[in-house]
Parts: structure tokens; C-alpha cells; sequence
């Protein structure tokens, strides 16, 4: 049975339609998932993102389990407030999942994980640190995300007067924390924005906040859209245990310096970038109506074979876009299989929009 938010009954209010998503009730849209999608381009939208696992690892041994533990180097925070991307990889250099950190003090960071390998990560993280970290899932928390170029400014109108100067000061990648409020500046747009960690109780006021500050209501649909224009991945359907980094156009966040970190998986991927890779992720765009999906075929004539790992049609350039992985000598071409036909397509790099404006 699918777990409420703290926000479930905003949703309802709303009319929202509500799906299960890994075993949580969230909204899909609130009318127009379209209408959702430009208004972050172009102004600025709120998402629940209280499905995420929020965990916190407190110890002296916080900052070595995760020097081992992610393909990225905790060491480059080099101060409270800094958050690092990276990979959680498996003994093969496969990707268990995708996440961020946030270091708090010395001794203290916060991770947030995917909601869909919640069970898998705690398990793993659990057994690298071997009892000698405290690991507590946050359970008593509730995640908002505003997105948009006027996500910032509209929050720091509304919010408390102290936690809006701390805010204002904030650097993409950077958090503050006020009182019982943790806010980053991060999200999975790839637009400019805030992620606002809250107790749970207190996210319904924020919400209807964020509401009467004209900030739109945006659901899953919206946020997939968004991110897949931007070029993020989506762990489980763009990389998982059976992909690397390295071939998931995430080569950028392994941290090979310094050579004597020996974080798992490094072996396999040393290993594989000594021997060349035979795939790559790639962006793939056409003039054609057809939209692209998931798990069609990419064909690349006189090359091979390849896959779409997620495909929409995209709402800011009006044209079919996809992920795929495709054989490492793809060059500038391709087909896509749909319906039995062969839809031509360009291969391009695997962002497609920046700050609402095209990359093509």
C-alpha cells in the first residue's frame, strides 16, 4: 500500500492526480504537466520531493567511510556547507545509485538517496561502515524543491528574514542550516533553485507559503521532463548495476586523485578505462513527431546496436529527445525504431537545455 507525504492532503486539495511511485503516493500532474514544465523554464515551480531518502551519518569516521564508500572524494569540501555529487558503485564500478552530500561539520554529513533503492543503499552503507558510523534515516523530515530562474528570489520573500539572509549567501552546491530548517542550493531541473529540508509538520505551512507566492505546484511527470532535458540521469533506468560511470557520461565524477583512495569499485574501473569502453551514453534528438521512448531501439548503421534509456518530447524545444546507450563509434547518426519504423535522429552530447535555453 502506497505511504502518504506530510503533503498528501495539498495534493488532493489541489486535484492533483496521484500515482504510486515506489511506494509513495506523489502527483504526477496538477492538470498540465506541460503548463508545470514551462513554468519552471520560465518562472518557478515547487515539487515534493518528501519520497527521498534523507540519512545521516554522524562519527568520527563519517569522512573515511565515505572517502571509500563513493566514486567522488569528500575531500574536496573544503568547508562546512559544501555538497558533492557522486556515484555509489558496487565491486564492479557498477552504480548502485546516484547522490548528494552535504557536509555539516568534520564529523557530519547528510546524504540524500533515491527513494526507489531506499532499502538496497541502507543495506549497503550499513554494512561498509560495519557499526563503527552513526547512520540515521530522517524519517521525521519532509523535502520541497523550488525550482526555476525566480525560485530563489520568491523564496527569500516568504520565508523568515534570518534564514533568507543565510540563504541568500548560498553558492549552487552549498547548504545552511537555521534552527530545524537545512536548505541547499541544488535540485534536478537544471534550473537554479533550492531544496528545503524541513520537519514534516511544518510542510504544510511552507507549502501554502510557497503557493500564495504564486510558485507552481509541479509534479513526477514535470520533474522527468525537466531533468531528462538537462541532461540528469535517472538511477534504475539510465544507469544501474550493469553500467559504470565511465559509460554513463558520469566519468566526471570519479575522483582518481589521489591515487592511494581505494574506493570500491576502482579496480574494475581502472580496468575498463585501460581497456576501452564499448559503450557510451549519448543525447539523441529528431525532427521527426515520433516521441522517443524508453527501452527502443537505437540502430547505427555498419556499428550496432543501442538502446534509449529515456525519451520524451521536450516542452522547451518542441522536438522528440532521448538518452540512449549506443556502441562507443557511434558517430553523428543514428535510427530509432519505432512502431517498426526507422525514425533518423542526430547524436548530440547529453544535455539538451541549460537555463531554459537550448544547447542544439
Amino acid at each position: 500500500m502506497s505511504k502518504p507525504t506530510p503533503l498528501y492532503e495539498q495534493h488532493c486539495l489541489a486535484k492533483a492526480k496521484l500515482v504510486d511511485f515506489y511506494g509513495w503516493k506523489l502527483p504526477l500532474h496538477y492538470g498540465s504537466s506541460i503548463k508545470e514544465h514551462l513554468a519552471v523554464r520560465s518562472n518557478a515551480g515547487m515539487f515534493d520531493v518528501s519520497h527521498m531518502t534523507v540519512v545521516d551519518l554522524i562519527g568520527a569516521g563519517g569522512r573515511q567511510l565515505l572517502r571509500h564508500l563513493l566514486s567522488n572524494d569528500v575531500d574536496r569540501l573544503k568547508k562546512m556547507g559544501q555538497a558533492l555529487y557522486s556515484c555509489m558503485l558496487n565491486e564492479h564500478g557498477c552504480i548502485i545509485d546516484d547522490l548528494i552530500v552535504y557536509m555539516r561539520s568534520s564529523d557530519n554529513y547528510r546524504l540524500v538517496l533515491n527513494a526507489a533503492n531506499r532499502s538496497k543503499d541502507l543495506a549497503w552503507i550499513r554494512n561498509q561502515a560495519n557499526g563503527l558510523v552513526g547512520l540515521q534515516e530522517r524519517m521525521d523530515l519532509a523535502m520541497i524543491a523550488v525550482q526555476g530562474p525566480n525560485a530563489l528570489a520568491k523564496t527569500l520573500e516568504v520565508i523568515d528574514p534570518k534564514i533568507a539572509d543565510l540563504v541568500s549567501q548560498l553558492n549552487p552546491f552549498e547548504c545552511a542550516e537555521q534552527k530545524d530548517w537545512f536548505i541547499a542550493r541544488t535540485g534536478y531541473t537544471g534550473e537554479d533553485g533550492l531544496e528545503i529540508i524541513i520537519p514534516k509538520e511544518k510542510a504544510t505551512f511552507l507549502w501554502a507559503t510557497l503557493l500564495k507566492a504564486d510558485i507552481q505546484p509541479c509534479g513526477l511527470a514535470a520533474r522527468d521532463s525537466l531533468r531528462l532535458e538537462a541532461g540528469l540521469m535517472l538511477c534504475g533506468q539510465d544507469m544501474d548495476e550493469n553500467t559504470t560511470p565511465l559509460e554513463s557520461a558520469l566519468d566526471w565524477t570519479v575522483a582518481w586523485e589521489p591515487t592511494d583512495r581505494d574506493f570500491i569499485g576502482r579496480g574494475s574501473l581502472e580496468s575498463q578505462r585501460q581497456h576501452g569502453l564499448k559503450r557510451k551514453l549519448v543525447g539523441l534528438v529528431s525532427e521527426c513527431k515520433a516521441v522517443f521512448r524508453a527501452e527502443q531501439k537505437v540502430i547505427v548503421p555498419e556499428v550496432g546496436e543501442g538502446v534509449i534509456t529515456s525519451g520524451t518530447f521536450s516542452p522547451t524545444l518542441q522536438k522528440p529527445v532521448a538518452l540512449a546507450r549506443v556502441p562507443m563509434d557511434t558517430a553523428d547518426t543514428c535510427f530509432v525504431e519505432i512502431r517498426g519504423k526507422k525514425i533518423p535522429a542526430r547524436v548530440v552530447k547529453p544535455r539538451f537545455v541549460k537555463q531554459g535555453k537550448s544547447l542544439l
